[in-house]
């Protein structure tokens, strides 16, 4: 009898092996594609804007395009990445298909006429609406669903930074502070090992950047990269706290979402010309290699999180991370000289802590730095995750994110809110 349930338990973990491996294959095989194409595309729309300087005068026609297609055809995918995190929860209602083509072109739409933002978003969603696209295909239940829209997460993240180990974590971490969902940990890996592998198939590469020397651990040290870690995850939360606000206040004045856009667009363009350059539009990747070569103001860090939160708060579709890692590195590589640190060293940490800080997936952060820099600095890698997390305190960009565990007894947090329910609390202490 022990015999026969011990073959029957093996026997359904080779199903649950080979099932998971076709189901994660598949969507890590679309959303893998799909990035490439997006990539390849984000790259055309910025060199057209690069040479086309006009451009950018129409940010805010392009920014009412792109809202009247969310208006008119969006339903909830104007929701976002918070929409999958739902899902991943159990939420009611499904990621539509739509989802993907609409945050493509209006991503695209952003950056070819200027917008400041990212390219995360975007590839989780594609990933998402194909996931969730297998599901109904392949008629899952309940729990099945959740741990394929975990993949689409995953894969999306995984193959647009080329991060195919950060992906599988960041899939598994970012539904929840304080928890990981290990029941999905082997579907989630395969799809982001799939989707990175099939967009470096098509040929698309990623950006690489050079830490430089690592310097020796010392006390004196320590605390120069720990008040540096305080400074990324306060930054973070400014970013997540004036983006939302924005988005808010503008949604309350502006009812209409193309009226938004456009008046947003007009804002950007005249912040272009008070600022006097054209570097914090778009991606920003140029001021990302600047900063590890020392080369940036010491204000290109604020100015960079005004132009992103004015641009998603406005509407524009698009992610946030890339311009986190633009506002991480810079900042890192202000305080480098202030410190008496190593530039290049301390953009890298700027570059991971502001990301963690943001998104509260330490873990995904930690080992996302180990993929792009090295294992070398690990020891700092952690240790700036881990302060930046816990001084970003219960905000986020992602506002569907649950508390499972709050950051510390110090955190007034209930546990099982949402961040969108600290801000509402938040709102109603203002108001008394």
């Amino acid at each position: 009898m022990k015999s026969f349930i011990q073959n029957q338990r093996q026997m359904n973990l080779v199903f649950y092996l080979v099932k998971w491996t076709l189901l994660s294959g598949i969507v890590g095989v679309l959303a893998g594609s799909a990035s490439a194409f997006f990539l390849v595309s984000l790259d055309w729309a910025t060199s057209a804007r690069e040479a086309n300087a006009w451009l950018l005068f129409l940010l805010p026609v392009g920014g009412v395009f792109v809202s009247f297609l969310y208006w008119k055809y969006g339903l909830n995918a104007a929701k976002g990445n918070n929409l999958l995190i739902e899902q991943a929860y159990g939420a009611s209602e499904s990621v539509p298909f739509r989802m993907a083509p609409l945050v493509l072109v209006g991503t695209i739409v952003t950056h070819v006429f200027g917008g400041s933002a990212g390219r995360e978003g975007t590839a989780v969603q594609m990933g998402g609406a194909f996931s969730e696209a297998v599901g109904k295909l392949f008629k899952l239940d309940a729990i099945d669903r959740k741990i394929i829209i975990i993949c689409g997460i995953s894969s999306g993240f995984a193959s647009v930074f080329g991060t195919p180990l950060a992906g599988t974590v960041f899939g598994l971490e970012v539904l929840a502070l304080g928890l990981i969902r290990h029941e999905a940990l082997f579907p989630a890996f395969m799809a982001a090992f799939i989707g990175d592998f099939v967009t470096t198939a098509w040929g698309v590469h990623h950006h690489s950047y050079e830490i430089g020397a690592i310097p020796s651990v010392s006390a004196f040290l320590f605390l120069k990269i720990g008040f540096a870690a305080i400074l990324f995850g306060l930054t973070a939360t400014l970013f997540s706290k004036l983006t939302h606000q924005l988005k808010n206040h503008l949604t309350r004045l502006m009812p209409n979402p193309m009226i938004k856009s456009f008046i947003g667009g007009l804002l950007i363009i005249a912040l272009v010309y008070i600022v006097g350059t054209r570097d914090y539009i778009g991606l920003g990747i140029p001021l990302i290699d600047d900063a590890f070569a020392g080369d940036v103001s010491p204000f290109a860090f604020i100015t960079k999180l005004l132009f992103t939160s004015i641009t998603l708060g406005a509407g524009y579709q698009g992610g946030e991370v890339t311009p986190l890692f633009v506002i991480g590195s810079t900042l890192g590589s202000s305080l480098g000289d202030v410190l008496n640190v190593s530039v290049p060293f301390l953009a890298a940490l700027g570059f991971i802590g502001v990301f963690c800080g943001a998104t509260n997936t330490p873990i995904a952060c930690f080992i996302m730095g180990i993929e792009l820099f090295g294992a070398e600095a690990s020891f700092y890698l952690f240790f700036v995750c881990i302060v930046s997390y816990l001084f970003s305190s219960h905000t986020g960009i992602y506002t569907s994110q649950k508390v499972a565990i709050r950051k510390g007894r110090f955190a007034i947090k209930s546990e099982q809110d949402t961040l969108t329910s600290e801000r509402e609390t938040d709102n109603k202490q203002l108001n008394i």
